[in-house]
């Protein structure tokens, strides 16, 4: 379900957040689902659990899951609604850069033609758990 580049200049536990919450996006991991445990996602990666235990409570400080004790994590039942309010968030951002872009000369199709890649490329609704 993870796959972790060591070589990247991401942090590991960035990494895990980052795959966690565009599993949840995706709908690969629904309200209510379980995550891997710290310990078995150490096994199976081959990195410190404290590593993915900041990763877990940066999830859980965001609200995104949940730790269960005794019982393990879980997918909060309002995660997806709070990542789609964070995407929107950044949707001034993402105005401003397109505006900056037309201003300084490239053309509105190419903009659209970049964003319809972007799309097929990383259609996060078909991506399926690895």
């Amino acid at each position: 379900m993870f796959q972790i580049d060591p070589l990247s200049r991401t942090p590991v536990y960035e990494q895990i957040i980052e795959q966690v919450q565009r599993l949840i996006t995706a709908g690969v991991l629904r309200p209510g689902d379980q995550i891997p445990s710290v310990r078995g996602l150490s096994l199976t990666l081959r990195i410190n659990p404290n590593t993915i235990q900041k990763a877990y409570s940066e999830l859980d400080g965001a609200g995104l899951i949940t730790s269960v004790p005794g019982k393990g994590c879980f997918v909060c039942s309002d995660a997806p609604e709070r990542l789609r309010a964070c995407a929107l968030a950044r949707l001034p951002e993402w105005q401003n850069l397109t505006r900056a872009l037309l201003q300084a000369g490239m053309e509105e199709e190419a903009l659209i033609e970049a964003l319809r890649k972007i799309g097929d490329e990383s259609d996060l609704r078909k991506e399926s758990p690895s």
